[in-house]
């Protein structure tokens, strides 16, 4: 086998290898659940077809309160309030 083979599988490797750490490390670095990342309150489900049909396993949010939006794993959901609750607090603020 040649020493130019040799290098380019082994060149090869490491990229491949490289590649595969980050997406892990990145991959922990998502959120789960429906939480924004930058201001911790849930976000909405947008559809979005190009990232749905890529990695439909991501879940596509946007924070209507800071105008976040990206990709988050899926987890637990916040639980939301009642009807009734909501307009009491809506009542009060």
């Amino acid at each position: 086998m040649s020493d130019a083979l040799i290098f380019g599988i082994v060149f090869i490797a490491f990229v491949v290898l490289r590649i595969a750490a980050a997406t892990i490390f990145f991959l922990c670095l998502l959120p789960d659940g429906d939480r924004c990342p930058n201001c911790d309150t849930p976000t909405l489900r947008i559809q979005s077809r190009g990232w749905n049909l890529l990695m439909p396993w991501f879940r596509t949010s946007w924070c209507y309160a800071c105008n976040w939006e990206g990709l988050l794993r899926n987890g637990a959901l916040s639980p939301q309030l009642e009807t009734q609750e909501q307009t009491r607090h809506n009542v009060k603020t």
